[in-house]
């Protein structure tokens, strides 16, 4: 008895004594040993003994329990190499009181079944039999039943920690999302074996190590990465656990890489192993109280690493789904943003000559939105003509064909509207496919501006050749012209009055001035251009203009009022630009009026400036186009009876002298424009070369 208590003692203080948990907990093994082997002895024989009980059988039996010390030391030099005393105490009290237990169930029902079934049976051994079968059955529910009381009482609040690790494990398996899950696992286990940190390392795809996923007791540092070629990572990488609190471990792995480890705080390495090899490793540290963990903490990790696994490769497959599907979105919205930003009407067909696909450009050209063109027919969205002749470019050119200024009715916000297109037929083919398969893409482009230039531009070459030809005649026209004007006048100078047919001859000589007059003004308007600038008077540029369209004006019906400034209104500037500027603005009134009606002319001095104003009581002008009258080549005449340059000439002769011009029209109420110039002081001697009206010169002057 004093030895034992010496042995005590001693145990404790070194107990008190030791700094590393190694020793510690190696001490704590043999205190643990000691005891357990020494306590039913001491109890049950030396005890007695020294009370002065004589020995017996059960006395002597208790010596057997001695034998646990030597077990114990071998088993956890072997086994648990002395790092798992809590674990062996467990176990044995486990397997101890199942045993017992047994044992008593086995005498209990034996005693059961010879006092009430076959009392004086004449076969004990039949008795034992089933007394023996019972026993058995009931031997492994009663051992479970005893594990999990004691793993409550040693455990305590872990105990629904640790079973519910293996729950959460298998529950893993429904979370996708690869950083969600990393964060659960990882609070977890830290939650569930009370460890100091914990890090879990996924597989780099690209370099050959474990990178850290997630981490836990690391403060603002992050865990070093895992290298695969390195000696623990190559035993990862062959689904071994590593244990850096292991002895063996200093002969298996280089002192310096194991010290690296442990300088990180990390001692244990789970691999967490797929079917295509360890994805994963579970990198954990030592618990809180700076305590190894105990090898069934260590295979509680292993067993949770198979679940993780599995969750960690479908959370990696569905990543790189979802990536995939990321770029595929990308993908179809870089394409749909190319369709999107075309110029040009895109349409794609399916076999069935059915729309699938209508982009913008089409939308606003055709004046159909996609989501009535979707889905439709061919036939039903565009007219016969056009439809006819994609139809005969797919039949007579397979491999594609473009058609060339297709006429084509638009619909919807622009109904009625004929636009002239050009359309490339295409087939749709699929990769590797020569014909096609999957339908037809139609572009469409929208050459009506186009067309309309290149008719405003014939129209204009026609109008320069008229006018050289209208130059030509009118030299020509002069020459007979003078002749009937000399000879009329020569027959008036012996002409008696009062004869009837003096009055013929009078009227002859007006109408060969007239004729003069108009002959005159073709060739005012078609000769070249003269830079000097000189002063006139804007009533008398008016009243030639007048007079040239006098017989046009009558033709059409309309009626010009003349409300011109008494005195004359001087400008400084080029005279026949003038006389185009006026010209433009009264044959644009005619084509406004061609019904008839009333063309008013006004001049007048106001503010130091000339005002000049041409109305009309035509059709008007719509308000949205007023903002475009002056653009070249803008009209709202029909093809061939415009050409759009007119007002855009007039507005640039008016600014080229230093004017402005304004438009007022509405439609139904006429057209108003008002032009101003800069006045100029008048003069009488001015006006001496510019042929003030009069009476009309001799035979020959005037006419050329």
């Amino acid at each position: 008895m004093h030895a034992a208590s010496a042995i005590a003692l001693v145990l404790t203080r070194a107990l008190g004594q030791v700094c590393t948990v190694t020793a510690r907990r190696q001490l704590r093994w043999i205190a643990w040993g000691t005891g357990v082997g020494a306590a039913p002895f001491a109890l049950a024989y030396a005890l007695p003994y020294a009370l002065g009980v004589r020995p017996s059988v059960p006395m002597e039996l208790s010596v057997v329990p001695l034998s646990i010390i030597p077990l114990a030391y071998a088993s956890a030099i072997v086994r648990y190499r002395l790092m798992d005393i809590e674990v062996i105490v467990k176990r044995t009290l486990v397997y101890t009181a199942a045993l017992s237990a047994i044992v008593a169930m086995y005498v209990v029902l034996l005693q059961l079944v010879e006092g009430t079934f076959v009392r004086g049976a004449n076969n004990p051994w039949v008795l034992a039999l089933l007394a023996t079968l019972v026993a058995v059955l009931l031997a492994p529910p009663v051992k479970t039943f005893v594990q999990n009381v004691l793993d409550r009482a040693f455990y305590r609040d872990r105990y629904d920690y640790r079973r519910a690790l293996l729950g959460f494990a298998r529950d893993l398996n429904s979370d996708l999302d690869l950083n969600r899950l990393a964060e659960r696992l990882v609070s977890r286990v830290v939650e569930t074996l009370l460890v100091d940190r914990m890090a879990l390392l996924l597989e780099d795809e690209v370099t050959p190590h474990y990178g850290s996923m997630w981490a836990s007791g690391f403060g603002d540092s992050h865990p070093p990465a895992l290298p695969k070629r390195s000696a623990i990572g190559g035993r990862l990488v062959d689904g071994h656990n590593v244990t850096l609190d292991d002895p063996t471990a200093v002969g298996r792995f280089a002192v310096e890489e194991i010290e690296f480890w442990r300088d990180a705080g990390l001692y244990y390495f789970v691999p967490c192993v797929a079917t295509e090899g360890t994805i994963a490793v579970l990198a954990v540290g030592r618990k809180d109280t700076g305590e190894p963990l105990s090898s069934e903490d260590t295979g509680l990790l292993a067993a949770v690493a198979g679940q993780i696994a599995t969750a960690l490769e479908n959370a990696r497959l569905y990543r790189q789904l979802h990536l995939k599907a990321i770029e595929v979105d990308r993908m179809r919205a870089f394409n749909e943003n190319i369709l999107e930003s075309l110029d040009n009407g895109l349409l794609v067909l399916d076999l069935n000559d059915r729309v699938v696909r209508w982009n913008r450009a089409l939308e606003q050209l055709y004046g159909v939105p996609r989501t009535i063109a979707s889905g439709c027919s061919l036939d039903d969205v565009f007219d016969p003509a056009f439809v006819e002749a994609v139809r005969a470019a797919r039949r007579d050119t397979p491999a594609g064909a473009r058609l060339s200024r297709v006429p084509l009715v638009a619909r919807g916000d622009r109904a009625s509207e004929v636009l002239v297109v050009n359309a490339a037929v295409v087939p749709l083919r699929e990769e590797g496919q020569e014909i096609a398969t999957a339908g037809t893409i139609i572009i469409v482009e929208d050459v009506t501006a186009s067309v309309q230039l290149e008719e405003q531009l014939r129209l204009s070459e026609k109008m320069a050749s008229i006018g050289l030809l209208a130059a030509g005649v009118a030299h020509e026209v002069n020459t007979p012209l003078t002749g009937i004007s000399s000879f009329t006048q020569m027959l008036l100078e012996g002409a008696d009055p009062q004869d009837p047919r003096t009055r013929l001859l009078e009227k002859i000589e007006r109408q060969t001035f007239r004729a003069a007059k108009i002959v005159n003004g073709l060739l005012t308007l078609s000769r070249p251009a003269s830079s000097d600038r000189s002063t006139f008077d804007i009533n008398a540029v008016i009243t030639d203009v007048l007079g040239l369209l006098e017989h046009q004006f009558e033709t059409h019906r309309i009626r010009v009022r003349r409300e011109l400034s008494d005195t004359p209104v001087m400008v400084l500037g080029l005279e026949h630009k003038l006389q185009q500027v006026f010209l433009n603005l009264f044959l644009n009134a005619r084509d406004a009026m061609p019904k008839g009606g009333w063309l008013s002319i006004a001049t007048r001095t106001e503010g130091g400036r000339i005002i000049a104003e041409v109305s009309d009581t035509g059709l008007g002008i719509p308000s949205e186009y007023l903002a475009r009258i002056y653009d070249p080549f803008f009209t709202t005449k029909a093809i061939g009876q415009g050409t759009g340059l007119g007002l855009s000439i007039t507005y640039g002769i008016v600014r080229e002298h230093e004017g402005s011009i304004e438009c007022d029209s509405g439609i139904g109420q006429g057209t108003r424009f008002i032009l101003s110039f800069p006045a100029v002081a008048f003069e009488r001697s001015s006006l001496a070369g510019q042929g003030m009206p009069g009476r009309v010169a001799g035979p020959g002057q005037g006419l050329l």
